[in-house]
């Protein structure tokens, strides 16, 4: 008993000594470890968006054991705070998305964003996938912060082909077409166009086709560049804003219109309802209605915005962007060579083609679409000999801030032309100067 009582404990001891060696082993190959968590956000809710980024998590999880994904998709505007909210607490996501230009530049200035430059010399067939024009939106000084992720994508007027045919209506090519179309719907209680400017990006859309189908690209170009000549005064911002509220004037717009709210369906509801006839909207706007309704998706078209008389843009021209979405790696992101796999993951062949079976069309090379409706889309940004980015995505944050009010006033009839573009002019001064 004696010799029993003193050998217990040193078995004991060897015991602990033996599972403590194996829980380090265990540890050391990382079994033991808790996963390593890369946190993604992205604007994604609209169509299968959530769930093609779910799926390549997913994928991502399994080639890479050791990582958990956690995916959030929020909406447009509520997505734009969150993110400023979470870099300026210094707790931002390790990858995320924005739609490129100035907010992120801002970002990128403040040293908050990974330069993926080395990544893509890496790996050159990576970038080559994707197409060439792409990048500019994310490229500054030479150095690229962002993928182009998902979509080619123009604004076009959509319409409902069957309320067309029933009042034996064409699509419009000028703006005095336009205007005569408004009229034939009006005279049948039906609104034109559905906006819903709540959101104050919507009716923006209007007044860049304007700006450029009157005076061409290089008066925004100019203006924005504080270039010489270039002002936000120019009179072809202040005529836009005064075609503009000619159709706001004139009735063109279902009423309350700039109280909807277009995250919540506001001027789709509209269309689906049959009481307005077109809606001028990016191209993602054909997916969204592909998955919230079918049937009418059957009866959807669009065509371009129409050219304006005597106007030295090119009716060929686009507003919108080639990749709407661009990913993104935070620097205080602990895990930055799984996260530009899981990016990888996310804009691979697998996503793409799942993306295109959801009506978007990414920007990469050699994409095969078969819809005849999604291609006509693809070749009206092809040929268009100018892509611009969203005003408010193209300038400094408060300067675009500046313009989406300025843009909705004019909409609300709550400031004149001159005093809007007088207003865009001098935030812009402020900025160059700060």
């Amino acid at each position: 008993m004696t010799w029993l009582t003193r050998r217990k404990p040193a078995s004991i001891r060897s015991m602990a000594v033996f599972v403590l060696a194996l829980g380090t082993a265990w540890a050391a190959s990382g079994y033991a470890q808790s996963p390593k968590t890369i946190v993604e956000w992205d604007h994604q809710t609209d169509g299968n968006g959530p769930r093609i980024v779910r799926e390549a998590a997913d994928r991502f999880e399994k080639q890479n054991p050791g990582y958990k994904v956690e995916d959030s998709h929020i909406l447009n505007d509520a997505y734009k705070t969150k993110l400023k909210v979470a870099f300026g607490a210094g707790q931002p996501p390790c990858v995320f998305d924005t739609w490129g230009g100035g907010p992120l530049h801002e970002y990128v200035k403040a040293g908050q964003v990974v330069d993926l430059t080395p990544y893509l010399q890496k790996d050159p067939a990576f970038r080559d996938r994707f197409l060439p024009t792409s990048w500019r939106a994310v490229t500054y000084d030479g150095k690229v912060y962002g993928i182009p992720t998902e979509n080619v994508s123009a604004a076009v007027i959509f319409y409902n082909k069957d309320l067309f045919a029933q009042f034996h209506v064409n699509p419009p090519a000028t703006w005095n077409d336009l205007l005569n179309v408004a009229k034939t719907f009006q005279s049948h209680g039906i609104a034109p166009f559905a906006l819903a400017n709540k959101n104050k990006w919507t009716g923006s859309m209007y007044y860049m086709y304007l700006v450029d189908r009157l005076g061409g690209p290089e008066v925004f170009r100019k203006a924005a560049d504080r270039a010489p000549g270039g002002s936000f005064a120019d009179p072809v911002f202040v005529q836009a804003g005064q075609y503009v509220q000619q159709l706001v004037k004139a009735g063109a717009f279902a009423q309350g219109f700039n109280g909807l709210d277009y995250d919540i369906g506001g001027s789709r509801r509209l269309l689906y309802a049959g009481r307005a006839a077109m809606e001028l909207m990016g191209g993602w706007e054909a997916s969204t209605i592909l998955k919230e309704n079918p049937a009418f998706y059957k009866k959807l078209d669009f065509f371009p915005f129409p050219s304006i008389p005597g106007g030295k843009g090119d009716p060929r021209d686009v507003i919108g962007t080639v990749g709407d979405r661009f990913t993104s790696i935070s620097t205080q992101c602990a895990f930055r060579d799984a996260a530009f796999e899981l990016v990888k993951t996310i804009t691979d062949d697998t996503s793409m083609k799942a993306r295109v079976a959801d009506a978007h069309i990414p920007p990469v090379k050699n994409l095969i679409v078969d819809d005849p409706f999604l291609k006509r889309l693809q070749q009206l940004v092809a040929q268009a000999p100018s892509v611009q980015l969203w005003y408010d995505q193209e300038l400094p944050p408060e300067l675009g801030e500046v313009h989406k009010d300025t843009t909705q006033a004019l909409f609300g009839l709550s400031l004149t032309p001159e005093a809007a573009a007088q207003r865009m002019e001098a935030a812009a001064e402020t900025e160059a100067h700060r």
